[in-house]
């Protein structure tokens, strides 16, 4: 079948998504590409949802990646509110709960994940939150009124992020975290203690190795005090954030290969070749790491509609060659944060004056003299330079590191050209 006529049929209208379809018109492709998506907003960003659209700082026409009138000019075909019920695999075509079916010569996954549900009876009340689309943004942005006691359920970066929201609307804050220290999953011991030290230096009552046994609801069914262990906490609102659970039932049901996620290799296919997997959804093999991983990272979505996109036009593909990255605002500090933490036997700490009360420091993880990981907490300036020299694994000396008198492109550039 020539590109002319081909269709590529795209489930999930997020950002990996929509990304994934912009990348194929950038590249030529001509042929008919079908955008479908369960909510009815045009592809957006998530991450302001639980940062500057949450604290009233953006509103939801800044959150699209695209304007409307975009999609139509790239002869993207858009559908919104529609939902895929089955993959046959067999005969290339999708049914959507509309009841019609779409033939397909490629099908892209951007199916995306939902919200783990909190499971103690009273977790799915009327005041209790929890943060995925727009939608819920809303619902909880109206929600954190001054005065109001807000219980958040989980200390990673999500729940942390709305705890600062919540505290800059007026509301009071307990943060709850099952795990012995805040960030248990996602930073070592080093970013997540400054990250405690910083909610409670807000005001938030941060309680670590605090797990949750019940809701305490009143007759109108809304959470009145969430009981953890011996302690009962008032609440005017609950906002329960202990993780996502990737979308993969889809694929399942269509006899491709899941494992904590849609598996796919460097290229983002799928078991079956006519079949691609990006995003939240996707577990791929990750060259710069050396392993298996299914991130939750929008730069990490993007670069993989990339690959997928290069895949489906017919290219030969490149694989994702730089180390993971992400960022989070919370109050006073911008996290920027590369590669990955785990494994790293030595961290060094370049700490620079505050500014205007602002921490202002990197810390940078060492595995065997190799740097593996770095974060950044307000320099943004460097951190470009940290995301090479992560890629690299470069090796250089913890005290030059340290050394803020030292810029990291200056080290960056003494490694010379990459081979």
């Amino acid at each position: 079948m020539s590109e002319a006529i081909s269709t590529t049929v795209i489930l999930g209208a997020g950002q990996a998504g929509g990304e994934t379809a912009l990348a194929l018109r950038q590249l030529g492709y001509a042929g008919r590409i079908v955008l479908a998506g369960s909510e009815t907003h045009l592809p957006y960003r998530r991450p302001p949802l639980s940062k500057a659209f949450l604290a009233g700082q953006a509103d939801e026409a800044s959150l699209l990646i695209r304007p409307a009138d975009a999609w139509e000019k790239a002869d993207i075909d858009v559908r919104l509110g529609v939902t895929a019920t089955a993959i046959d695999r067999a005969a290339r075509t999708v049914t959507f709960d509309d009841s019609e079916t779409l033939g397909y010569d490629h099908l892209v996954l951007a199916l995306g994940g939902r919200v783990r549900a909190l499971p103690v009876p009273g977790a799915q009340a009327p005041n209790v939150h929890y943060l995925r689309n727009i939608a819920d943004a809303q619902r909880l942005r109206e929600a954190l009124t001054p005065g109001r006691r807000v219980v958040v359920i989980g200390g990673g970066y999500i729940g942390l992020e709305v705890a600062a929201s919540a505290i800059k609307a007026g509301a009071s804050v307990t943060v709850l975290e099952a795990a012995p220290r805040l960030l248990a999953r996602v930073a070592e011991a080093d970013l997540a203690g400054f990250f405690a030290t910083l909610h409670r230096d807000n005001g938030v009552d941060v309680q670590t190795g605090v797990g949750v046994t019940a809701m305490e609801q009143d007759a109108s069914g809304n959470v009145v005090a969430v009981i953890a262990g011996e302690k009962r906490l008032p609440a005017d609102v609950v906002v329960v954030g202990i993780g996502l659970i990737p979308n993969t039932e889809l694929a399942r049901a269509a006899g491709l290969q899941v494992d904590n996620g849609i598996v796919v290799d460097e290229f983002a296919r799928t078991s079956d070749p006519a079949i691609l997997a990006v995003g939240d959804c996707a577990h791929h093999a990750h060259p710069a790491l050396g392993r298996r991983i299914r991130l939750e990272s929008v730069p990490s979505a993007s670069e993989m509609a990339k690959v997928a996109a290069s895949v489906v036009h017919g290219e030969a593909p490149k694989a994702v060659a730089t180390a993971p990255w992400f960022w989070s605002d919370q109050f006073n500090a911008k996290l920027q944060m590369v590669g990955m933490t785990e494994g790293h036997d030595a961290v060094v700490e370049r700490r620079l004056p505050d500014a205007q009360g602002a921490a202002v420091f990197m810390l940078f993880y060492l595995r065997e003299g190799a740097m593996v990981a770095a974060a950044s907490i307000n320099r943004a300036q460097e951190f470009l330079a940290a995301r090479e020299l992560v890629g690299r694994r470069a090796v250089i000396d913890p005290a030059r590191l340290a050394d803020a008198t030292t810029p990291l492109k200056t080290l960056l550039a003494e490694l010379g050209p990459t081979a």
